[in-house]
């Protein structure tokens, strides 16, 4: 029974709601995983909070309206909508004045029906809107954090105001690196819980059974080996890479397929690509003797793999690399991750770590051999915890000495990609520009270097 009643002692108190924050149909499936494997305690009502993020909402599904939902609907008692409670705002540039707050929270109340209810929010990553704005408008709310991706992996991108902090309890994440420590809120002490693999993987078999677009498209698996698939993630989108860089990544994916010996490729396009780029694809296979099929209906990457079974998953830095591997056991390579640790701007980007851990974890598809990650010692929880500190070196300046000892015994010139010269120059790092010799230009140095550290904190 999904949900349970307050019976004997104590019965007749406020009812508990459990409303759970979800943008995307992985996150969605990230929640049901976790409440199948018993990761939340049983409450009067749970509620599911979806947000559709679109830059433009009204030409994007949301999340209950995309194929498979129906399956973990009914895991949930009813589903909101927040778009339609703040309406006309966008749920990415919307967030409550302070002095606002108790009306906001009393008009939710009333929308949602939530009465006197005592509240618990599972939410997405809370340091950006919306998933931050929800947090504030339940003030007495306890807080779980789920993280649906690779970011997890490193530091809290920004600082989050304590009284928001301090009430998460936990984050729960998918075991994508085993060995692995998130450093995602590790701050204010929140206890990192791992969703077991094998539930996420029983609700993606369920959104299987009921995702028919891979056959529509003419891509299904045969009885010999499986198709090479090609992530792709529209980085143009944000500013890391220009159109024309990121088609010709993707072409590079083409060929380094083809290369180890794939005839068979399937691509599955960001669905913010430009139509152009996959036509582009298309004519790159057909001059290589191999045959490209676009995918470009909405399904998550880990269906294809059950119903595709693919020989190789071939990406940049996707998630969808980690859980291929990880969960699925399929052969994977990266492409491109090197140029964009220089590229990724400012430093503290948020997707640096995870493309520093596809990037020392995956095998280069042009260079090296698809397989498996290499497994996390040591020196990959390290490296980790010095970039981690470089990135965020106001929120995590307990992470100093790591960095320190990293940087003295691992810097050399294959990990000296993962930093920057002058970041570390900044933050007095090993690694550092040399100080000049002469006494005056030392003095105008060290007095660059505390102006850079003000800005920074």
């Amino acid at each position: 029974m999904r949900t349970t009643t307050s019976t004997g002692p104590g019965a007749g108190t406020a009812r508990s709601t459990q409303i759970f924050f979800a943008s995307t149909l992985y996150g969605a499936a990230t929640l049901a995983a976790a409440l199948d494997s018993g990761c939340f305690a049983p409450a009067d009502r749970r509620l599911l909070l979806v947000s559709n993020n679109a830059t433009t909402p009204e030409t994007a599904p949301p999340v209950d309206r995309m194929p498979g939902f129906e399956r973990l609907r009914g895991r949930f008692d009813g589903v909101l909508s927040w778009n339609e409670a703040i309406s006309p705002f966008h749920p990415g540039g919307w967030s409550p004045r302070p002095d606002d707050v108790p009306m906001w929270e009393r008009h939710l109340r009333m929308l949602w029906d939530l009465g006197d209810d005592r509240i618990e929010l599972a939410l997405e990553s809370i340091q950006v809107n919306p998933a931050l704005a929800v947090a504030q408008l339940f003030p007495d709310a306890r807080l779980d954090v789920y993280a649906d991706g690779l970011m997890s992996y490193g530091p809290t991108r920004n600082r989050i105001d304590p009284l928001v902090g301090e009430r998460v309890r936990r984050l729960l994440h998918l075991d994508l690196v085993p060995g692995l420590t998130p450093l995602l809120l590790e701050e204010f002490g929140a206890r990192p819980e791992t969703v077991p693999t094998e539930a996420f993987t029983k609700v993606v078999a369920e959104l299987s059974a009921d995702a028919g677009e891979a056959e529509e498209a003419g891509v299904a698996a045969d009885e010999g080996e499986g198709p090479a698939l090609l992530l792709g993630q529209y980085l143009a989108a944000l500013g890391i890479l220009t159109a024309e860089e990121e088609e010709d990544l993707h072409v590079r994916m083409v060929r380094g397929a083809v290369a180890h010996g794939h005839r068979r490729l399937v691509f599955k396009p960001h669905p913010m690509a430009p139509a152009a780029w996959s036509r582009a694809l298309e004519r790159e296979a057909e001059g290589l003797g191999a045959e490209l099929t676009v995918l470009d209906r909405p399904v998550l990457a880990e269906v294809l793999y059950r119903r595709l079974r693919p020989a190789l998953v071939v990406g940049c830095f996707s998630t969808a690399l980690l859980t291929a591997s990880t969960f699925y056991g399929i052969p994977v390579a990266r492409a491109g991750t090197e140029p964009l640790l220089d590229r990724l701007k400012p430093y503290q980007n948020s997707n640096r770590v995870p493309v520093t851990l596809v990037d020392t974890l995956l095998p280069d598809l042009e260079t090296g051999h698809p397989g498996a990650p290499r497994p996390v010692d040591e020196e990959v929880s390290g490296l980790v915890r010095a970039v981690g500190f470089a990135m965020q070196p106001q929120v995590r300046a307990d992470l100093r000495v790591a960095a320190e000892a990293y940087l003295t015994a691992r810097l050399t010139a294959g990990t000296a990609r993962y930093f920057k010269r002058r970041r570390l120059t900044v933050l007095g790092l090993p690694g550092s520009l040399p100080v000049p010799r002469h006494a005056a230009v030392r003095r105008m140095a060290r007095r660059v270097l505390r102006l850079k550290r003000a800005a920074l904190g």
